[in-house]
């Protein structure tokens, strides 16, 4: 089974690419994230024609919003409430085979660093909080992928002197993210298969004039695994060329393949 991730920062806007990625790499399930639409006006039918008829979304006007797409059946959807204030940044399923597949999309939390100069980045930290008490309560093989909106390594930013004051990559945020990850034995399947120090961005600005040739990239983008979930995982993707896509997002595409 091949699953990916992509925060497409507006599905409708994007369609023609996401078809395309779709059409290239034949994933099973794909979940976005930023899709920025109502479920009632989700391209519905653009996916159906692909093949995609089981479709689970919590979708936000303009703004957020999250999706789930597969071509094998999917149940018992849910969706928490991590912002606090009813943004949709979250939605689950069961896969057949009894794996949980979170798709989560963190807040990127402001331009400072600082909870009580920036209330957003205060947001951040307690959405992270809450998955934290969440994770510790699950059972049994669980994925989680999305748009983290951290970068937790050195090697996960181009510069990391540089970036250590930038949120997404200031240690309090790495910190939170780490105990996050230790609180469900989340397994960081990016990086289990393309090991750091090794270069592995999913995020470039929309700012650069050459996003590739001035490669200021981060990784911003997760896929983590528990227990079974993630002993089955066999290989992990990133799909670099979808950044230079035409209307491309300034996020591109994860996948991982599992054996099961």
């Amino acid at each position: 089974m091949k699953i990916a991730s992509w925060n497409i920062n507006s599905v409708r806007f994007r369609i023609a690419i996401v078809e395309q990625f779709l059409r290239d790499e034949q994933p099973d399930i794909l979940c976005l994230q930023e899709t920025k639409v109502i479920d009632g006006d989700f391209p519905f039918e653009a996916f159906r024609a692909l093949g995609y008829e089981h479709i689970v979304l919590h979708g936000q006007r303009m703004h957020h919003g999250v999706a789930i797409l597969s071509r094998v059946p999917i149940v018992e959807d849910d969706r928490f409430d991590w912002q606090a204030n009813s943004e949709a940044r979250h939605v689950g399923v069961r896969l057949p085979n009894g794996v949980r597949l979170e798709n989560v999309y963190i807040p990127a939390g402001g331009d400072v660093p600082d909870r009580e100069a920036n209330p957003k980045f205060g947001q951040k930290l307690d959405f992270l909080e809450r998955m934290t008490r969440w994770s510790e309560t699950l059972a049994g093989p669980s994925i989680l992928v999305g748009d983290f909106n951290i970068a937790p390594l050195e090697s996960d930013v181009w510069s990391h002197k540089q970036l250590l004051d930038v949120v997404s990559h200031t240690p309090i945020e790495v910190e939170a993210l780490a105990r996050l990850q230790a609180a469900g034995d989340w397994v960081d399947l990016g990086r289990r298969f393309h090991p750091a120090p090794a270069r592995l961005y999913t995020w470039w600005s929309y700012r650069a004039k050459d996003w590739e040739a001035s490669d200021r990239g981060r990784r911003l983008d997760h896929m983590w695994a528990t227990g079974a979930a993630a002993d089955a995982a066999v290989e992990h993707h990133v799909y670099e060329r979808c950044r230079s896509w035409l209307k491309p997002s300034d996020h591109i595409p994860i996948l991982t393949e599992f054996a099961f």
